[in-house]
């Protein structure tokens, strides 16, 4: 199943959803189906202009950041819980040190709440969720960092197996019982959060929803934007990806609803 839909998101994903949509319309039309190559063109054609030239994937995207608000700090945590994606792991194999990508916010989040919370066990979720599966995955990764910061030792807890959020909810839900902890804060990305907290509410596991690491303003409306068309493919690519995971996890039963309340 991982593999499978590691393998439907490379087509899926809205630039190659439009190449191979154009591609499949010039294969048409070469084959004398001139009105089907057509509409193969057209829909790639426009898909990528939503992509590049339209504000409807950030605002997608807003959607979900806008879904979980930062709650008030509680009085205590017993457990802050960190779900991986942070770290460039190729990079680290091949460079070595501490190299994050955009989910940096994760674990600096994360940090800020340790410091807070001293008593507060952190458990990080994350394994390797390349294809190869030859490196090492984000609570593997972030032991040293984490230690760095004297927030390491033996009050880390690594979940090593992990290669998607179901995964990291499941097996978190057995490191929680294991250690006998409670009233935890879940750190992950805003737009990531509707998602997450779907899947740990579907296993019984309570959480404080704790978004970071937001790529939207909070401000964005519907409309054309000509301006950064690079940055609108980038964000409509998440956008998208997050909302087919919705859409796929409550269609395999997973979660209760499409879009979690908070």
């Amino acid at each position: 199943m991982f593999l499978i839909s590691k393998i439907f998101w490379l087509v899926a994903q809205p630039l190659s959803f439009s190449f191979f949509a154009i591609f499949a319309g010039l294969l048409t039309t070469g084959a004398g189906l001139r009105r089907t190559g057509t509409v193969f063109c057209g829909l790639g054609a426009l898909v990528l202009f939503v992509s590049l030239f339209t504000t409807a994937g950030p605002y997608a995207l807003q959607a979900l950041e806008d879904r979980f608000p930062r709650p008030a700090p509680p009085a205590s945590l017993s457990c802050i819980i960190v779900l991986g994606g942070a770290f460039e792991n190729e990079v680290m194999a091949g460079r070595g040190g501490a190299e994050f990508n955009q989910a940096a916010d994760r674990f600096i989040e994360t940090l800020a709440l340790a410091k807070r919370y001293p008593e507060a066990r952190i458990l990080v979720s994350g394994g390797d969720g390349s294809f190869s599966g030859a490196y090492a995955g984000d609570a593997e990764a972030s032991e040293s960092f984490l230690a760095a910061f004297d927030a390491g030792g033996e009050r880390l807890i690594r979940e090593k197996q992990s290669r998607t959020t179901f995964e990291n909810a499941r097996n978190t839900k057995e490191l929680l019982e294991m250690h006998g902890l409670s009233n935890c804060a879940l750190v992950t990305s805003a737009f990531h959060m509707p998602r997450s907290v779907g899947l740990f509410r579907a296993l019984d596991i309570p959480v404080i929803p704790w978004p970071t690491d937001y790529r939207t303003s909070g401000k964005l409306g519907l409309g054309f934007d000509f301006t950064q068309p690079s940055l609108n493919a980038q964000l409509t690519t998440t956008a998208v990806r997050e909302w087919i995971g919705l859409i796929g996890y409550y269609l395999a039963g997973r979660t209760a609803s499409i879009l979690p309340a908070p």
